[in-house]
């Protein structure tokens, strides 16, 4: 079996990230990476499977944050080991880089975070993959200094996502004249569910502009980013978080098939 390595050296397409946005049990998570590796497989796209073990960032005290940290990344771990993916979780704290990296392949830095020296070094000391994700607050340019963290930490192995950038209170927006940028510094990747979120809504509840996923990930496609990352559920309006700027699982083949089609394209360009 290929590495991950040499799956993305060898693939002619952009590679996914994708997945719930917090493991809510077994049976959800393997229900939904056996249909992302299903259609992964026929596309030749190669394919890491996400899911957050807690959500420490939450607008209500009342909100999701978890079904329990050694629980959930063992079901990351099961879904790695079944169907023979790399899996990613985000983290928080400079003690869930260790604990996380015992299960999961891609450590991700959240974008709120991602100017936290020490958790930035501490999940580059663990040898992971390690994706940052771009602040909403942080210009394109800024990046490169988080990148160096991880290089000076002796880590090479690093991904930047952009999930847009926020300049008004309750949207965001992908400059895509970020992705050339980053890409100078690491290997990007488009986060095209999250930049699409409406957050710090009078509910509390964090809403979304999901009929727009495939807007901002055909202009990703052809800007010429090298990933895509997409939050997905079988059911959105029941998830526990950020379900409202989730693609549901059954449009995802459909997706994937046209941006694959369109990657294609641009790279014969």
């Amino acid at each position: 079996m290929k590495t991950f390595e040499e799956r993305l050296s060898s693939s002619n397409s952009f590679f996914l990230i994708a997945g719930p946005c917090a493991i809510e049990g077994e049976e959800m998570a393997m229900q939904i990476a056996e249909h992302l590796v299903k259609v992964t497989d026929q596309l030749g796209i190669p394919f890491v499977f996400k899911g957050s073990f807690k959500k420490a960032n939450r607008s209500r005290i009342d909100s999701f944050t978890g079904i329990g940290d050694e629980k959930a990344l063992k079901i990351l771990q099961k879904v790695g080991h079944e169907f023979g993916v790399p899996t990613v979780t985000d983290i928080h704290e400079i003690d869930d880089a260790k604990k996380a990296a015992e299960y999961v392949d891609v450590l991700q830095i959240p974008a709120f975070l991602v100017r936290q020296t020490d958790l930035v070094i501490a999940a580059a000391e663990t040898g992971k993959y390690i994706n940052l994700k771009k602040g909403q607050f942080m210009s394109p340019e800024s990046m490169q200094h988080t990148v160096r963290k991880v290089t000076d930490s002796s880590n090479e192995k690093i991904w930047i996502t952009d999930r847009g950038t926020m300049f008004g209170y309750h949207d965001m927006v992908v400059d895509f004249r970020g992705i050339p940028v980053m890409k100078s510094f690491a290997p990007t990747i488009l986060d095209v569910t999250h930049s699409l979120q409406q957050p710090n809504q009078a509910s509390g509840v964090t809403g979304g502009r999901p009929e727009m996923i495939e807007t901002i990930a055909r202009a990703g496609v052809a800007a010429g980013v090298d990933g895509l990352f997409m939050e997905t559920h079988f059911d959105t309006a029941q998830a526990k978080s950020d379900g409202a700027n989730m693609l549901p699982l059954e449009l995802m083949e459909g997706l994937l098939t046209r941006l694959h089609k369109l990657y294609q394209t641009a790279a014969s360009l």
